[in-house]
């Protein structure tokens, strides 16, 4: 079998030949404690289905426990917490929202939904998040344009938090709220504190694939418990303290159910021995993989501790004529599930037109834009055997060597 490089010049062969299996291998497979039957038996039990109950409840306050937030809003997604969050800081039509370019589009969806302009900012090498200086010029521009951002969101990626220093004294001085897109970032910590509970506003989700499951939802992380307080009732459709339906104001069905709660709260349990299992499996493909010259992998800054949500490699082009997508679909022959790196938002055709602000001199390629080019999502999940682990290795150093 062969296949055609994303270089476009010539057809290379697969190093080895092609083994049917059956026993796929998952990006990041659902990893469940055996305790989430509990809680949610207990939610049957008690006939609170949805969309409210007592593991809601609780669920919110372990989340803000956990990360040391004064208050949390349990949600039916990540996506609908940063929505949220928007409504909560009254971006409208017309208003500006300065975002990380290199991220999931759910990230900037919400300022389309909020009829607001997204304005993308590149990355930077030593975290592959927002720039600081990339930050800094688009403030300057929109400062000259007199048109500064109502919001700045700021992700952490594959688990990898941002400088939030540099990044948060730079909001502080235009005077711009955060909101931390921790949706990825479960379980890291900058500076000893947890990600997602730095900015105004903080998100998590618990995707199917994240660290954590519920199997779709999220949560809405602040120390602002009045708005904590509209979030949520923005997420139960804004009924109004009336004996009748009445609602003054538009809301949402965004609230999570006490069925999933229970699931979450199980996993949350587990949280740290999920962290420390992803750190491992990304230990064991650096100890691997890192003798190459033409693979390096993501950074993790001092003084942080990155959950290894995903272990990304970068292929360097001057180094290895292997290609992400040839790694990705040799892969895929051998049952194995990977996933390149984040096509830039700034990229995405849906964001055409939009400014975006590169890290680089003008001229020269974005970070972001290389990090997509040259970057492969390895099966990272807290429930990759080693076994399974070691066969991934073992193809890797076939194509690589």
């Amino acid at each position: 079998m062969n296949i055609r490089q994303d270089t476009g010049a010539s057809v290379v062969p697969f190093p080895v030949p092609v083994k049917e299996t059956s026993d796929r291998i998952f990006l990041s497979a659902p990893h469940m404690t055996g305790n989430e039957q509990k809680y949610i038996s207990e939610a049957f039990e008690s006939n609170w289905i949805a969309p409210m109950g007592g593991n809601v409840n609780q669920f919110e306050a372990e989340m803000a426990a956990y990360a040391t937030t004064q208050a949390a809003a349990a949600l039916s997604s990540g996506t609908a917490a940063i929505h949220l969050a928007l409504q909560l800081l009254g971006i409208g039509k017309g208003d500006r929202v300065f975002c990380s370019s290199l991220t999931f589009v759910a990230s900037a969806n919400p300022i389309l939904y909020a009829g607001a302009e997204p304005v993308f900012i590149d990355s930077e090498e030593e975290t592959w998040n927002m720039s600081p200086w990339a930050l800094q010029k688009a403030f300057a521009a929109a400062e000259q344009e007199g048109k500064l951002p109502k919001a700045v969101i700021i992700v952490h990626i594959y688990g990898q938090s941002a400088r939030m220093d540099e990044l948060t004294a730079l909001c502080d001085h235009y005077g711009v709220p955060i909101i931390e897109d921790a949706a990825e970032s479960l379980g890291s910590t900058y500076k000893g504190k947890k990600t997602g509970s730095l900015g105004t506003y903080g998100i998590y989700s618990f995707n199917g694939n994240k660290i954590i499951t519920t199997s779709g939802g999220g949560m809405l992380m602040s120390n602002d418990r009045k708005g904590v307080a509209q979030a949520r009732f923005l997420a139960s459709q804004a009924k109004d303290d009336a004996p009748f339906y009445e609602h003054s104001r538009v809301g949402y069905n965004y609230r999570m159910s006490n069925v999933l709660a229970g699931i979450g709260r199980a996993q949350l349990e587990a949280i740290e021995l999920r962290v420390s299992a992803r750190r491992a499996v990304f230990n064991r493909y650096f100890l691997a993989l890192g003798k190459y010259e033409a693979v390096k992998f993501q950074p993790e800054l001092e003084g942080t501790r990155s959950n290894r949500w995903l272990t990304v490699l970068l292929l360097d082009p001057s180094r290895t004529d292997r290609s992400p997508d040839y790694i990705r679909e040799w892969l895929e022959s051998q049952n194995i599930e990977s996933r390149r790196v984040w096509k830039p938002l700034h990229l995405q055709p849906l964001f055409a037109g939009c400014k975006f602000y590169s890290h680089n001199p003008h001229g020269k390629t974005a970070v972001s834009e290389k990090l997509f080019a040259e970057g492969l999502c390895l099966p990272s999940g807290s429930d990759l055997q080693p076994e399974q682990q070691q066969r991934i290795i073992q193809l890797l150093e076939k194509i690589l060597g």
